[in-house]
């Protein structure tokens, strides 16, 4: 992946921050600007280069992983030995959902008062929402992984199994299938478990007519995939069957509401007007999407509040939902890629209802 580009990107914003220099701390995004995958790294982005910075424990891994960038190992902490790189440099940008209060105020009395720290937000965060070539390709993977589990784990449905046995059978199908672990705990529920849209695996016991809700995710290359099906075991409960038609109704209205520059509630409303229409309002009881990527939950989102156009690039969930209580529920949810004038529907796993 091209870090580079994402490391001059940062750079090209610093004039409109206000600061001289940012320094990354945010593990998730020093991977994004560099590749870098251990536990403790960091980035001094300055107008004309940067600096990845490390401990001992990671230097000859930051040989491999960082190549194309200045290293420097640190022994002391970070702060003690910060104030030598930055010469020039009179206001420092440093990510603030990141720096606890008491990280800041140690920071600051190492730099004195010849440096101001400046608090930024949602920097790189909206910087990720537009994925690149090679980021939609791991997506893409992480999801050809999906789809592979998700056949073979219907495979193995049968009356007695219980919601654990089968999230272990989809984690080591995943693993099998080459994925470097799962995007999120697996969300196996069957029949009434199925109204609970975050179901935690119990050892409820499959038992015929009932619905299955699998919402799943392998990780690949560090980024996540989210999928979820409903199928039914036996022939599914008249109003169940009517639910699955309604959120497969609602989920492709969203879907064809999609396009880049688009704004996020707009396709909420598109697809959970579908639902309110059938009489089943008040049983969607989430936001229609969010994106995906490093992170199984990022920007940009498909939600009622969501004020922000989406960007041409992203990647996005569309996934509405029915729940009732004691009977069960369904969700049907796949990411889509956008595009200038629509999107595109990642993996191939059929959205129909599956009577197995």
């Amino acid at each position: 992946m091209d870090h580079d580009v994402r490391r001059r990107a940062l750079a090209a914003r610093l004039d409109d921050l206000s600061v001289d220099a940012m320094l990354v701390t945010r593990l998730l995004h020093t991977r994004y600007l560099t590749g870098f995958t251990g536990s403790n790294g960091q980035v001094l982005v300055r107008p004309g280069d940067a600096l990845f910075l490390t401990d001992g424990r990671y230097t000859e891994q930051s040989k491999r992983e960082v190549p194309d960038m200045e290293r420097i190992t640190y022994l002391n902490p970070l702060r003690e030995e910060l104030p030598a790189m930055l010469d020039g440099i009179a206001r420092l940008g440093f990510e603030a959902d990141d720096l606890t209060v008491a990280g800041r105020d140690r920071l600051a009395a190492a730099l004195g008062d010849g440096i101001e720290l400046v608090p930024t937000t949602d920097v790189l965060e909206k910087q990720r929402e537009v994925k690149d070539d090679e980021e939609r390709a791991a997506i893409r993977q992480a999801q050809a992984i999906t789809d592979a589990a998700f056949e073979q784990v219907l495979d193995g449905l049968a009356v007695g199994v219980t919601e654990q046995h089968v999230a272990r059978q989809i984690e080591n199908l995943m693993l099998d299938e080459g994925a470097e672990g799962l995007a999120f705990d697996s969300i196996v529920a069957f029949g009434e478990n199925a109204a609970e849209p975050h179901h935690e695996p119990g050892h409820r016991a499959l038992e015929e007519g009932d619905v299955v809700k699998l919402d799943i995710g392998a990780r690949s290359d560090g980024y996540h995939a989210d999928m979820t099906r409903t199928v039914s075991f036996g022939a599914p409960a008249p109003e169940l069957k009517k639910i699955h038609d309604i959120v497969r109704e609602s989920q492709q209205a969203g879907i064809d509401a999609v396009r880049g520059g688009v704004i996020g509630k707009d396709v909420d409303a598109i697809s959970r007007d579908v639902i309110a229409r059938a009489g089943y309002g008040d049983r969607f009881v989430h936001s229609l999407g969010h994106g995906v990527g490093l992170e199984i939950h990022e920007g940009p989102s498909f939600a009622k509040s969501a004020d922000d156009p989406v960007p041409t690039g992203a990647v996005v969930t569309v996934e509405p939902g029915i729940y009732v209580p004691g009977l069960g529920g369904v969700r049907i949810e796949d990411m889509v890629e956008v595009t200038d004038d629509g999107c595109v529907v990642v993996g191939r796993s059929s959205r129909d209802l599956i009577e197995l």
